[in-house]
């Protein structure tokens, strides 16, 4: 059946005979044969350059993507059936789905009539009416069948939120110091391009000599968010973030990082610390890869966040330099070490196709080229942010909100009228106002408890708080110099334990000479960064740049709280590694001082 349509659709059977010599033409000039069908085939593959594979992927059954034939004058019941459908897809895709409109369960790409497909948005239109949604029509693409141009629609539903439950997603900025990064993102959220003299970044930067030197040196969050119909929601519609935050469908929160080298744990705690889902490495067109580039691609695969490539300030260089700085990029991120697959965005359709190919496959790298002055291609960008999918579905954020509340402590604020307040990412579970947690460990291994007052997300208030999303809560007239960068606030019934003494599974990405017992280096896991020094490597007596091992890390100043499991970076001077915690060593077995040994057990 499939293969009789595929025939029919002006698909290529593998049985047909491709030479002169199997069609019986042996007689035939050989050469010009040859030239003619060299011509054809050119010609044919020119044809089938730009329109869509034949096939899509089978159907999921789980996942916010859904393939309908055609939706044409339903009955009541099946009406009702289709929505219910919807409802899930929403659900699976946290409030987001992709309809694939003519196209058959198992992926085959059929196409409908014009008029078939006007009744087939009509009624998804409907549905999306009876579930509280909006649509918005990603695409039209033509299907060459029976000599007939027959469509298939790509649609985006969205949601619209209830209780401020719109979708958000993390996307870190990184790249060199100069490449336009803060720049960039004022543009995206001011809603104004940028004078070609720094104008767009002022809003971002959060002390005097950052606007002196216009160079990032803290950690900064700004907000886009998308409406429901897929428009731009940023401060040139929205006066304050609330109402960027209540007109909001989906929200990129981007948090700002440092390009300068001198600022790099503060980059490499932005990457750890926060959680985010998405890197955004931006380059100069201009520079090209340069200074800290390579670094911040090499962090961002180390700790398997999915990145994309932005080329910024075209504006200043000819197309030849944009395309010696794309191709550049594209042979770095082939080499072996990176293996990915490069996609250069050069227009909607593309956008739409990075966006579902870059979640789907953390091996895809979209590139997009743009300028923060003239405002090319800068739409592509938003088209992506738009369609972008949360890399985590319904379920596996279900299973995180059903665990025990761990919530870690990143930014510490004393606010006048309101208090001390803490900023950060809650890792599990659900953090309602009036909340009574644990936060520790403090310098002599206790946790002291204390009640969450208020909530906000965004910089708007909220009253509940799920498992993924940061805030900042307040504490009230708690002790804030009894808090520290790296704390956990739990859940009483979590009992949770300190660790002095751990051990990681490791790979040494770079050292000088050998890696020994003795060595002191900065670990970096999760909102963690303290000082640790290798007890021992159990099984070796050193190691070399690229070999792996079991290490034992020892802290130097005060206890943490880790899970097993947990990513680990460490640094110190040029020397890198990453890796994972495996063991957490009881107190008993901790080598520390005898009195923080009591208080441990007290």
């Amino acid at each position: 059946m499939d293969v009789q349509v595929a025939n029919h659709c002006g698909v290529k059977s593998a049985a047909k005979p491709q030479s002169a010599a199997e069609c019986g033409l042996e007689n035939a000039p050989k050469k010009k044969s040859r030239t003619r069908r060299g011509r054809r085939g050119k010609r044919r593959r020119g044809k089938k350059a730009n329109e869509p594979p034949p096939f899509l992927p089978p159907e999921a059954e789980e996942g916010n993507i859904e393939y309908k034939l055609k939706l044409v004058n339903p009955t009541q019941y099946r009406f009702e059936h289709l929505a219910t459908q919807l409802k899930w897809r929403l659900q699976e895709g946290r409030g987001e789905a992709v309809y694939q409109i003519g196209v058959e369960d198992n992926g085959l790409l059929v196409g409908l009539t014009e008029e078939d497909m006007k009744a087939s948005l009509k009624t998804l239109r409907r549905m999306a009416e009876k579930v509280g949604a909006d649509i918005t029509l990603l695409r039209e693409r033509e299907v060459d069948c029976d000599r007939a141009r027959r469509k298939i629609a790509e649609v985006l539903v969205r949601k619209v939120p209830d209780d401020q439950q719109f979708l958000d997603l993390r996307v870190a900025v990184l790249g060199n110091v100069d490449s336009g990064k803060s720049t960039l993102l004022g543009v995206l959220t001011q809603g104004e391009l940028d004078n070609g003299r720094g104008r767009a970044r002022l809003n971002l930067f959060r002390h005097l000599h950052e606007i002196q030197t216009g160079r990032t040196s803290s950690i900064s969050f700004e907000i886009l968010g998308f409406n429901s119909k897929g428009e731009v929601v940023n401060y040139s519609d929205s006066r304050t973030a609330e109402e960027i935050c209540e007109s909001s469908s989906k929200m990129i929160t981007f948090i700002d990082l440092a390009g300068h080298y001198k600022y790099l744990k503060t980059t490499i705690f932005g990457l750890t610390s926060y959680c985010p889902d998405f890197a955004m490495l931006v380059v100069g067109a201009n520079t090209g890869i340069a200074g800290t580039t390579r670094e911040h691609l090499g962090l961002a695969m180390a700790l398997k966040v999915p990145i994309f490539i932005v080329v910024s300030k075209v504006d200043l260089c000819g197309k030849s330099t944009v395309e010696k700085t794309v191709r550049q990029l594209e042979r770095v991120l082939k080499q072996p070490g990176c293996n990915k697959v490069p996609m250069v965005v050069a227009n909607p359709d593309d956008a739409v196709t990075a966006a579902q190919q870059f979640a789907q496959s953390s091996s895809v790298t979209p590139i997009f080229t743009l300028s923060s002055v003239s405002g090319e291609n800068l739409d592509l960008l938003k088209v992506f942010f738009n369609i972008l999918p949360p890399l985590s579905n319904s379920k596996e954020q279900e299973e995180l909100m059903q665990q025990l509340t761990e919530f870690q402590v990143d930014e510490i604020y004393s606010v006048p009228d309101v208090g001390t307040v803490v900023g950060g990412t809650l890792y599990s579970g659900v953090c309602r106002e009036g909340d009574r947690l644990v936060v520790g460990p403090t310098d002599d291994g206790r946790f002291l408890r204390l009640k969450v007052c208020s909530i906000h997300r965004n910089r708007s208030g909220c009253r509940v708080l799920r498992a993924g999303q940061a805030a900042t809560l307040a504490l009230g007239n708690f002790d804030r110099s009894l808090l520290r960068k790296g704390m956990v606030m739990v859940s009483p019934k979590m009992n949770p334990t300190i660790c002095w003494q751990f051990e990681a599974a490791i790979v040494l990405l770079f050292h000088a000479k050998t890696f020994r017992r003795g060595f002191q280096v900065t670990v970096h896991v999760g909102n963690v960064r303290q000082t640790a020094t290798v007890e021992c490597l159990l099984g070796k007596e050193e190691l070399r740049t690229g070999e792996r091992a079991v290490v034992c890390f020892r802290f130097l100043k005060h206890p943490e709280y880790l899970r097993v499991g947990a990513k680990l970076l460490f640094r110190e001077g040029v020397t890198k590694g990453i890796g994972h915690v495996t063991h957490l060593l009881p107190s008993t077995q901790n080598h520390v001082p005898d009195q923080n040994r009591n208080q441990n057990h007290s």
